[in-house]
């Protein structure tokens, strides 16, 4: 265990000295707040100020500026910062001044949590405050803040440093407020989505997340043990053959938004634990899931900045539909000139060294593609792109196209030059789905670790009928990184993969 620092020893003691007064330094009972920092700062005026003579506010304190028998004071609540104007004899009953003497001035610290009661005032300098009248200990803040010392007093590090920022995100969110910017427009962008498919019709549902075969895509699972059932079982790596069944009993559309673990490599668009909105529709395909998909993200643009146009870096996104169309085929051409449409497995290899492109040996053709892809294309393609048409053996659960042979019916949009969400028309021939499933056996022989394992239950239930139907994966993490600038997919979740402290 870490020794205490001295700041830590010494807020210990107080919050000893707390006690010795006969002050819970953490009371149970519930603090009547009846404001927000937020709300007085919208609505204080001359005409509205009588509605602000009994303000009951809650926060943490994060700053002071003492001058002897009264004090200016900062709080800070969920909604922003309010100025706090503390005199000895208002929060000190008759000749008693230890509240003021002894707690405030001597036993409260910065990120200290008051409760305080007053009326809001335009001070002389034309900041509005509130008059504090009474102030209640409700939580004494054991470990300081990362601060640094400026001539006009404190201020809080702006904290940079992604060791910190990502460990201890709750201190983030203390002293870089603006972070929480990113995860209420996360919210925005979920709420948008779930309203705009309720809005069809369709139904939000929940599906396993521990799997007995690790199902709906090509990944390395985590895998643990159930000891009752004395059986192994995956953290799902995709929840699309559970939803397809829904679709086999009859559901019209539904759609999770589902945590998805991929026992995979991490960098700044990959997390092991992600979060993936999959949706099916019965009786579509996916030039339908096109247009939808486009219409989804536009009105997701227009929700958090009222623009189809979205700052990312130094680019500007526009989401306004109609999206570009290219096939992949197309899009590995237009950036290589090499047309790889007709190339057997020993071809695309040697046209992968032509390209310096190093892929495993155990790896078949359809990932072989996706390689070249991967390298040399998906960059390039930073507006929003529907990728379509794929050859069959990169797509084993997605129907085959209508017109063209070799190809199936599916489409990853790229965005800021990756992939944003995938498609298909679904593959819903019984026959033709074990099939695909024994060639992911083949290469899982071959040592390919994400190959597909057969779902014998997900083929029963294809056998009773599935309809024609679409399905698409978007990426939560990714698009809320688009859709609010972030450079990683680490700022935009809460509490991002990390090793383990050393002790």
């Amino acid at each position: 265990m870490t020794p205490l620092s001295e700041q830590e020893i010494i807020r210990r003691e107080k919050m000893l000295e707390l006690e010795k007064l006969g002050i819970n330094p953490y009371p149970a009972e519930e603090y009547p707040v009846n404001n927000t920092a937020a709300n007085i700062k919208a609505l204080y005026s001359e005409e509205t100020k009588d509605q602000f003579q009994e303000v009951c506010l809650a926060g943490r304190i994060m700053s002071v500026r003492d001058m002897g028998k009264a004090a200016f004071a900062v709080i800070q609540d969920h909604s922003g910062r309010m100025q706090l104007y503390i005199r000895r004899d208002d929060i000190s009953d008759g000749e008693d001044k230890t509240m003021y003497d002894t707690v405030w001035k001597k036993l409260l610290d910065i990120s200290d949590i008051i409760g305080i009661k007053g009326y809001a005032f335009i001070t002389k300098t034309g900041e509005l405050s509130v008059h504090v009248k009474q102030l209640t200990v409700l939580s004494k803040a054991l470990r300081p803040l990362p601060i640094v010392k400026e001539k006009e007093g404190e201020s809080f590090d702006a904290v940079t440093d992604p060791e910190f920022k990502y460990r201890q995100r709750y201190v983030d969110l203390i002293i870089n407020p603006q972070v929480k910017d990113v995860f209420i427009k996360r919210t925005r962008i979920m709420q948008t989505i779930r309203d705009f498919y309720n809005e069809m019709g369709y139904l939000e549902v929940e599906t396993p997340i521990l799997q007995p075969i690790p199902g709906g895509a090509a990944a390395r699972p985590f895998t643990t043990h159930h000891n009752a059932l004395d059986i192994p079982l995956y953290l799902r790596i995709a929840n699309e053959l559970y939803l397809k069944r829904l679709i086999v009993g009859g559901f019209e559309g539904v759609y999770e938004f589902a945590k998805d673990f991929r026992n995979e490599g991490m960098d700044r668009t990959h997390n092991p634990e992600f979060t993936v909105m999959e949706m099916y529709a019965a009786y579509k395909d996916y030039e339908w899931m096109m247009r939808t998909t486009e219409t989804l993200l536009e009105k997701i643009a227009l929700a958090l900045h009222g623009t189809t146009q979205v700052q990312v870096g130094d680019k500007v996104i526009d989401f306004k539909a109609p999206f570009r169309r290219i096939s992949l085929y197309d899009a590995i051409k237009e950036h290589t000139n090499i047309d790889v449409t007709n190339m057997d497995e020993a071809a695309l290899r040697e046209t992968c060294k032509t390209l310096n492109i190093s892929v495993s040996p155990t790896i078949g053709k359809g990932k072989l593609i996706d390689e070249i892809f991967g390298e040399t294309s998906e960059h390039h393609y930073v507006q929003p792109t529907f990728i379509i048409d794929y050859p069959v053996e990169m797509s084993p659960l997605t129907k085959k196209h209508r017109s063209k042979a070799g190809l199936v019916e599916r489409f990853e949009l790229m965005v800021n030059g990756k992939e944003l969400a995938n498609a298909y028309s679904e593959l819903n021939d019984p026959i033709d789905q074990r099939q695909r499933f024994e060639d992911q056996v083949d290469l899982m022989q071959r040592g390919d670790d994400e190959a597909m394992y057969i779902d014998h239950d997900f083929l029963r239930a294809l056998e009773y009928g599935m309809p024609p139907t679409s399905g698409i994966g978007i990426g939560i993490d990714r698009l809320t990184m688009i859709m609010t600038n972030q450079p990683s997919i680490q700022d935009v979740l809460f509490f991002p993969q990390m090793k383990p402290e050393k002790a």
